[in-house]
């Protein structure tokens, strides 16, 4: 299994904090070995462009460490879709590639 963990280390708000940075962000997914294999100890990084940005860290885990971590987690914070980028892609998609990947799949192309 992998682990995703995700951390804010760019903070663009009027204080320099993250509301969320005391609590725990993991994600579980189990995709093919091989893909497993590729990313485990890989980090990414997104940035919002506008003084935010966010971390996303890979770790290959046993199923005891999987159990362990969702029950610590708050969740993925609604980043998911870093993840199935990850996953699909290699990389997290700059937020142009996104719009026109969207664009594709809607027929607009």
């Amino acid at each position: 299994m992998l682990s995703f963990k995700l951390t804010m280390p760019n903070v663009g708000s009027w204080n320099g904090q993250w509301t969320g940075a005391e609590k725990l962000y993991y994600s579980i997914r189990k995709p093919p070995l091989k893909q497993q294999r590729e990313l485990d100890g890989k980090g990414f990084f997104y940035d919002f462009g506008d003084g935010w940005g966010a971390s996303v860290r890979v770790e290959k885990i046993d199923s005891q460490e999987a159990n362990r971590r969702r029950k610590l987690s708050c969740g993925f914070a609604g980043y998911d879709w870093m993840i199935d980028e990850i996953l699909e892609y290699g990389r997290i998609l700059t937020r142009s590639e996104r719009i026109r990947k969207e664009r594709e799949n809607a027929g607009e192309d």
